[in-house]
């Protein structure tokens, strides 16, 4: 049985500013629950049937964390899904890496940028994407959804524990400028932005434009940055000056009864990740 005060703590974690001022978030469902616990990720507490316990006693006790077994009532008062699942963990949000000086932190590999992606659902999947196919790292601007949303978190489908996900000022990144390190989620954006001059030429920037060339007809590599812009505005035009690579998805369907006008942020992201490994299949060549 879990005390009122847990029961009350647990469930305070489905609202941002509650994450933000525990510093910890919730990860639900046995794949995404075991994925955390063979992550680096801290987990507080683990909240389970007796059943899940039992089949999963030898592995849990092994990182020594501590398990509280719980009721089907009381997961249904903690739980943030519709059905709750038989296990539940409270992890601690990492502390923000503040090592992104500029362009050249990324000219090694293969990064993805998400300008102001609002829908839970389009993040999370980005980010399973990303591990799909080995992008380490996910900037967010600092107006994207909190990446600690229960159901961001969900959506990865445990991505989240092994892709490094940062949020910062994607301005001051993209520019180069020494100042453009990654802040905790809701930090005030510095203000200013750099000139387009301030961008990293040996660094491509590649974002999805209507007025760009066909992905198919690109040359892609296999280090710079890939900007997906907001589901229904797409790149800000804050961040349109960086951008040295547009890159336009084209259609193959028939206008003679209309067509689709544009696709989902996380469809976007697929079909761009996917070219990039078919040109280049080896991420570190």
């Amino acid at each position: 049985m879990l005390t009122q005060s847990q029961v009350k703590h647990i469930a305070a974690l489905k609202l941002k500013k509650f994450r933000e001022e525990h510093g910890q978030f919730i990860a639900e469902g046995h794949k995404l629950v075991m994925d955390m616990v063979s992550s680096e990720f801290l987990i507080t507490g683990i909240y389970a049937s007796g059943e899940w316990i039992a089949e999963n006693h030898s592995m849990v006790s092994a990182k020594k964390i501590p398990v509280f077994e719980t009721t089907a009532r009381e997961m249904e008062r903690i739980s943030a899904l519709s059905t709750p699942s038989q296990v539940m963990a409270v992890v601690n949000i990492p502390v923000p890496d503040h090592t992104v000086s500029g362009m050249h932190d990324f000219s090694n590999s293969l990064s993805l940028a998400l300008d102001d992606i609002r829908d839970p659902g389009n993040l999370g999947t980005i980010i399973r994407i990303a591990d799909w196919f080995g992008i380490e790292t996910v900037l967010c601007s600092q107006n994207c959804v909190d990446v600690y949303n229960p159901k961001v978190v969900q959506a990865t489908m445990g991505s989240i524990a092994r892709v490094k996900v940062l949020s910062c000022n994607l301005v001051e990144v993209l520019g180069g400028t020494p100042s453009g390190s990654p802040t905790p989620s809701g930090s005030p954006t510095p203000s200013g932005s750099p000139t387009p001059s301030g961008c990293r030429d040996e660094v491509p920037v590649y974002g999805t434009f209507l007025e760009g060339d066909s992905l198919y007809d690109q040359t892609l590599s296999n280090q710079g940055v890939i900007v997906i812009g907001n589901e229904a505005r797409g790149i800000s035009p804050e961040l349109a000056p960086f951008i040295t690579n547009k890159i336009f998805i084209p259609s193959f369907g028939s206008s003679v009864n209309g067509k689709a006008e544009s696709l989902n942020a996380s469809v976007a992201t697929a079909i761009i990740c996917a070219e990039f490994r078919r040109v280049k299949p080896n991420p570190n060549a």
